[in-house]
């Protein structure tokens, strides 16, 4: 938008052979055009403000923070924020002036557009240079490709330089064709037989307007002698070239985009100005934007060019290691791959700083608190832990360390020592077993926010008897997604595990064995066993109720023949148990005596009892 609406102030053109002003009509109806597709995007841009998330500030203690996506909540943000902004920036204000305030004004259409769209614009830069403030320094902060490569953060100033040059330019071509619309002004009030009228190209024309030839001529700075000689001052050389005289457009919008970088180069140096204070400040205006421009571009593409900040070097100077390593070591692609993307997350999450190194050398009380601040919100949500005393939650608190696991990365697997025990935060967690590699056993759960998993590590620190050995897993935990968590140490939750004894409360129990992905698994298969024995008792039943009743029909007819209904009796009871055979046939072959026992050996329980162990 910054750089389409200085096209408006080329549209006014001065019309050397008539000597009026006149408008370039086709350069109108393109800047009209292509300020309405920027607003039609703009618009779009507002409309996503109301259902664009954001992170909440009050979760950014850990990770990413919580994201918002409530549309209430987004709305009240965006409207309490920047909403007013932007409808002030979004405004078809130039087109309103060119389409509907222009043709009903009575009075010169040039020098009324020429007026109108300078006010418009310079009104509506206020709240568009308010908006870019925020998004530069949004670019500048975040990560990304302008911050992690010299070149594109020296582009990226370099872009904003052009710009500043191009709005420079554009306002020094208005300027011009003004003063001289100045000039011609004067000119023609001291000539009485001239109408101001004429000055304006497009309505009818009642006088002779050659004197202005020779009332205004474009004399140097050293050829002016009286106070009836116009100085042009910086403008002249617009005036001079025939810049202002051309309605080729691309001619004059590169000349006058050279002259301001030209002179926003130079700090303005070489700009000789004349007495008006108009384009004193102008020119003053010009030196400070150039100083402070040129201070920013030589700055940052220095700080670019030497390394953001001494972390981003450190940063480089690892992932530059890292890839000697795998190349020394030769490690298959996918694993360079999976290091590449944990220590790019790692870097995304953190920005480099050493978080537990930072909380190890600040005082103890400190420490605990920033632990509690961390990490107290985040470990109620996990609803074994939310029914805690606050004491106890403290103590958790200062044994919490923040973990990150990327996509697709296992945490541990089937028959590994479980050495930790994690407390998902936010992300997605795959659980599965084969009940140790059993045929035709397999059993997977997800896990979300506030689940936990290395439950056998609690079942052992619990157990006063336990071996010094670390427990073995009996599932396989694959991060489906980038998963931020806390995480229990073996020796740390051997403390905690202390303080879970001296809980007086069944409560807990009942709450570890309902979120246990262990009991889950041990429950559902013990009733799907119970349900087959059931079964297959049912049929034992039916078959042997339906043997005795042909025992007893066959005693009555003795040493006979069987009777007609004993014959039927016994053709309806095989098709009968042919046809249950044939429905459970499925069933029958699980259960068959053959296969060893699918039900997982139940889950040790741990020991929450206050009783004093020796």
């Amino acid at each position: 938008a910054v750089f389409i609406d200085p096209l408006f102030f080329y549209i006014p053109v001065v019309d050397a052979k008539n000597l009026c002003l006149s408008l370039d009509n086709n350069l109108e109806i393109i800047a009209c055009v292509l300020r309405s597709f920027n607003d039609l995007f703009y618009i779009f841009h507002i409309i996503l403000q109301f259902r664009t998330g954001f992170i909440a500030p009050s979760s950014r203690v850990f990770g990413r923070g919580e994201l918002i996506e409530d549309p209430k909540a987004i709305a009240k943000k965006y409207l309490s924020s920047y909403f007013i902004i932007d409808v002030l920036a979004v405004l078809p204000l130039p087109q309103a002036v060119i389409a509907v305030v222009i043709p009903s004004v009575n009075a010169p259409i040039s020098l009324i557009t020429k007026d109108l769209l300078k006010i418009v614009i310079f009104t509506q830069y206020v709240p568009r240079f308010w908006r870019i403030y925020p998004l530069y320094r949004e670019v500048t902060r975040t990560s990304g490709i302008f911050t992690e490569t010299a070149w594109a953060g020296a582009a990226f100033n370099l872009l904003l330089y052009m710009l500043a040059s191009h709005i420079i330019g554009a306002f020094w071509y208005l300027f011009s064709v003004e003063r001289k619309d100045t000039c011609w002004r004067i000119a023609c009030i001291n000539n009485q037989s001239c109408n101001l009228n004429d000055l304006y190209c497009g309505g009818r024309r009642f006088g002779d307007t050659s004197f202005l030839n020779s009332s205004c001529p474009l004399l140097q700075p050293n050829e002016i002698h009286g106070p009836d000689d116009f100085d042009f001052g910086i403008f002249l050389d617009a005036l001079q070239s025939r810049v202002a005289e051309h309605k080729y457009f691309v001619r004059k919008f590169f000349y006058c985009l050279w002259w301001g970088l030209r002179n926003l180069s130079s700090l303005g140096q070489n700009l000789k100005t004349s007495s008006f204070v108009g384009e004193i400040l102008f020119a003053i205006s010009i030196s400070i934007i150039g100083l402070v421009l040129f201070a920013l571009l030589i700055g940052n593409m220095q700080k670019y060019l030497q390394s953001i900040t001494v972390r981003v070097e450190e940063m480089r100077v690892k992932r530059r290691d890292a890839e000697r390593w795998m190349s020394h070591r030769m490690l298959p692609e996918n694993l360079r791959e999976r290091i590449r993307k944990y220590e790019q997350y790692r870097w995304l999450e953190t920005r480099g700083v050493e978080e537990e190194s930072l909380i190890r050398n600040l005082p103890k009380d400190l420490r605990r608190d920033i632990k509690r601040h961390l990490c107290l919100t985040l470990l109620t949500r996990v609803p074994m832990f939310e029914k805690m005393d606050e004491q106890l939650l403290d103590a958790m608190c200062s044994f919490l360390k923040p973990v990150l696991y990327t996509e697709n990365s296992f945490i541990v697997r089937e028959g590994d020592p479980v050495d930790e025990m994690l407390f998902v935060m936010r992300g997605n967690i795959l659980t599965m077993t084969t009940n140790g590699g059993r045929t035709g056993f397999f059993n997977s759960v997800y896990l979300n926010a506030g689940d936990f998993c290395g439950e056998e590590l609690l079942t052992w620190a619990l157990d006063p008897n336990s071996s010094p050995s670390l427990p073995i897993s009996t599932r396989t935990v694959q991060a489906m997604k980038d998963v931020e968590a806390f995480s229990l140490m073996a020796d740390d939750l051997k403390f905690v595990a202390s303080q879970f004894r001296r809980l007086h409360s069944k409560q807990l129990q009942h709450t570890f064995r309902l979120y246990s992905q262990q009991w889950r698994t041990w429950g559902a298969c013990f009733i799907q066993a119970a349900w087959r024995r059931h079964c297959r008792r049912k049929i034992e039943n039916s078959l042997q109720e339906a043997e005795d009743r042909l025992q007893k029909e066959l005693a009555k007819e003795g040493h006979n023949l069987p009777s007609i209904g004993s014959t039927i009796y016994a053709s309806r009871f095989a098709a009968n148990m042919l046809g249950a055979l044939r429905r459970n046939s499925p069933m029958t072959t699980k259960l068959s005596p053959k296969l060893p026992p699918l039900l997982p050996q139940k889950p040790s329980e741990p020991d929450f009892s206050v009783e004093n162990h020796s």
